[in-house]
């Protein structure tokens, strides 16, 4: 069976990855991006690997309108079976070079976006007698601070109770909300570039490679397939375990005193 997917920054990384993976099922796909030749050189990669058809939109979804207009605009092409937020920034700021605008600018794509599209497809779907999946893309940042990145940590930490809310409210309609926090993902996007510096700080885990687009794309998709459907209000962590614990530390005694106190 053929679905109508919705995917949010899809013009790169994540977005870009799970776009491709739905495309390769056959599947419908409208594509949502601010970059709109981004966004439309992703569709064309889209259409090779075998997407049924591809819509595109270029939206900003920091607009207060924007998300609602995205899913507006996919259903009005078809009744959407499948919505991910994949959309989001990680910029780094400074804790004492915080202000209102940075704050905001973070917050209203990575929370109040996935927010407002989650609400609108539920209004539509509910009013339809449909019954959507919808998977947010949360990040490791959300159980972790690093420095200059209070707004993104807050940002995915709020997500993932947004996702838990989502799930409680709409599941008596049969919509089913989860989110994948991915560990560092190797995303190559101009929207988001990191340092090589800051990337070999924060990718150790305990599978020893940094996590490429496909990793998350593959859960994306499991968690909007049939197999997953006693699933809703979960986040799956992708992060070759790097949510288990601290890599890089030393033993907490030194081999003398841990072989005194076995003797």
């Amino acid at each position: 069976m053929t679905r109508h997917v919705l995917i949010t920054g899809a013009g790169s990384g994540i977005g870009r990855q799970t776009a491709l993976r739905f495309a390769a099922l056959g599947n419908t796909l409208s594509l949502v991006d601010f970059r709109a030749d981004a966004v439309t050189r992703v569709a064309a990669e889209a259409r090779t690997a075998g997407a049924a058809a591809v819509h595109t939109q270029t939206v900003d979804l920091r607009d207060a309108d924007g998300p609602a207009t995205a899913v507006q605009t996919a259903w009005e092409t078809a009744p959407v079976d499948v919505l991910v937020n994949s959309a989001g920034v990680y910029p780094a700021t400074p804790f004492l070079d915080l202000n209102a605008a940075t704050w905001d600018a973070v917050q209203h794509l990575n929370v109040r976006a996935p927010l407002l599209a989650t609400v609108a497809l539920a209004r539509l779907a509910t009013a339809a007698g449909r019954a959507p999946v919808i998977v947010n893309i949360s990040s490791g940042a959300a159980l972790r601070a690093r420095p200059g990145a209070a707004p993104y940590s807050s940002s995915k930490a709020a997500l993932e109770m947004v996702t838990r809310a989502s799930a409680l409210e709409l599941g008596p309609y049969g919509i089913r909300v989860n989110a994948v926090a991915p560990g560092f993902v190797t995303v190559d996007s101009d929207a988001n570039p990191v340092t090589e510096e800051y990337a070999a700080a924060v990718s150790p885990n305990p599978l020893g490679r940094r996590g490429q687009p496909d990793d998350i794309a593959r859960a994306v998709l499991w968690l909007c397939s049939d197999e997953a459907d006693w699933i809703t209000g979960e986040v799956l962590r992708v992060d070759g375990g790097a949510s288990t614990g601290a890599m890089n530390l030393p033993l907490h005694w030194t081999p003398t005193i841990a072989k005194e106190a076995h003797a």
